[in-house]
């Protein structure tokens, strides 16, 4: 199968199944539309509320805001998920005012100039590549860096959200919501 055919087309609050509704409403009220992304995953209201509680988990880390889209940034650039990269990048930049030199080289695999999100962008992105095979020394640099031991361990639940988001755009291609398209 061509993974560039929509297998899943998004829903809405109208046409999603009725255990997806009341989620689509949170998702809605959240972002003031519903991503197409989202839309995919209602098609599935297990899916899509086992995506939203984990992401709500995610959230009550001890991470900041930045430092979680940074991981799920770096992850979907290694997972090679279009939709999610402009998605998140739009976050950061628009939302968390991150200074679009880190955005852009998270994006190009180069080296940002903060030490410490640079030691959280080389650990996600490791974990991802060699599929939680991480070296000592990623992880002596990610602790050294100011970390402590059980944030690997958050950086963990943002990989599994985007391992579920970037996989699902690789088997069903999303279209871009025009709110994203300038980070496409």
């Amino acid at each position: 199968m061509n993974t560039q055919v929509a297998l899943f087309s998004p829903v809405d609050l109208e046409t999603a199944p009725e255990k997806s509704r009341p989620l689509l409403e949170n998702v809605q009220k959240s972002f003031k539309f519903i991503p197409n992304l989202f839309g995919v995953f209602a098609n599935s209201p297990t899916l899509l509320e086992g995506y939203m509680g984990l992401e709500k988990v995610f959230d009550k880390g001890s991470l900041s805001a930045v430092e979680r889209q940074i991981i799920l940034l770096s992850a979907s650039v290694e997972n090679r998920c279009g939709y999610c990269i402009a998605a998140h990048s739009t976050v950061l930049k628009a939302f968390l005012h991150v200074p679009s030199e880190v955005v852009s080289g998270v994006r190009a695999n180069e080296p940002v100039s903060d030490p410490k999100l640079q030691a959280l962008i080389a650990l996600t992105k490791e974990i991802v590549t060699e599929r939680g095979h991480v070296s000592a020394q990623v992880l002596d640099n990610f602790l050294a860096a100011g970390y402590r031991k059980d944030q690997v361990l958050e950086v963990l639940i943002g990989v599994a959200l985007k391992t579920m988001s970037n996989y699902l755009d690789h088997i069903s291609h999303t279209e871009l919501d025009p709110a994203f398209q300038s980070e496409a």
